[in-house]
């Protein structure tokens, strides 16, 4: 069985789950491993002594878009706009 996802890697993410994700690249979800090796298993109830060969192959990696900081000036978000009445 070969499954394609999309692995996301943020060494600076503000939390440890969001340093690496793995999502399904349709659905965005994110993969239940253990529910794939079942599925692979079968259907048949008791406990498997398995091995999970995981093979990874970068089919193309996307750069991540470089933020610019802007500067904002202040003064001009803290005036307040002057009304007019509409006739």
């Amino acid at each position: 069985m070969i499954k394609h996802y999309i692995l996301s890697l943020n060494p600076t993410a503000k939390h440890d789950w969001d340093r690496c994700i793995l999502r399904d690249p349709l659905t965005a979800k994110r993969p239940d491993i253990s529910k794939l090796i079942a599925e692979a298993v079968g259907s048949d109830t008791g406990s498997y002594l398995v091995s999970v060969n995981i093979e990874v192959q970068v089919l193309e990696q996307a750069a991540v878009p470089h933020m610019e900081q802007l500067s904002l000036n202040i003064s001009e978000v803290t005036e307040k706009p002057q009304l007019r009445e509409v006739a």
